[in-house]
């Protein structure tokens, strides 16, 4: 008979615990202004407990942003793939975009702390912007063999564009513009979507 839960459990929440406070601390205080000891009393750990389970704050910073991006890439193209109409971007990245703030203070750490690691650019690029763009291709690729997309076009570039254009309109209007108004979300998440299936050009 087991008389105790196994600490398993015990240290998977402490991580998870440690990642949490680091996401709202260095999107507030900045990755240089965050110390271990802050990390520390915010998860409610001992300071050492964090050197359990990462060898150091870059590494913490790193899981922070890789993971944030795998989740909302993942969500992103998930519902990509299940759309009934190709023409439903539009609703599509209005509801993902909707649901931004609740990873705003990851975005934030990323744009914030991307230019001064080298390492977290390089990281975030090989581990979810290019295996999620490898994703989105075979959808796109898909959408111009059924005529959907002009088959002079390449699936690749048509995912780097999808995949970029949703996270620098989603992070600009959550911290640029800081609209909280539904109407004008609604008109950045349509635009979006009318500039990627359409173009800018006037047409002749």
């Amino acid at each position: 008979m087991k008389l105790f839960n196994p600490p398993v459990q015990v240290e998977l929440d402490a991580k998870t615990k440690i990642l949490q406070s680091a996401q709202k601390l260095f999107a507030r205080r900045g990755f240089d202004g965050t110390t271990t000891k802050d990390l520390a009393i915010a998860s409610g750990v001992a300071e050492g407990t964090i050197f359990r389970h990462f060898a150091n704050k870059k590494a913490i910073l790193i899981e922070v942003a890789t993971q944030g991006w795998i989740n909302l890439l993942t969500d992103l193209l998930t519902e990509l793939s299940e759309m009934g109409s190709y023409k439903a971007i539009a609703q599509m990245m209005q509801r993902r975009m909707l649901n931004m703030a609740e990873n705003l203070d990851m975005m934030k750490v990323c744009f914030m702390e991307v230019q001064f690691h080298p390492e977290l650019r390089d990281q975030i690029q090989l581990e979810v912007v290019d295996k999620m763009t490898d994703i989105a291709e075979v959808y796109f690729e898909e959408a111009i063999a059924k005529g959907i997309y002009r088959k002079s076009l390449s699936p690749k570039v048509i995912a780097k564009v999808f995949v970029g254009m949703f996270a620098v309109a989603g992070f600009s209007n959550e911290t640029l513009t800081a609209s909280d108004s539904a109407m004008e979300l609604k008109a950045m998440a349509e635009g979006v979507s009318d500039i990627f299936l359409n173009g800018v050009l006037a047409k002749p």
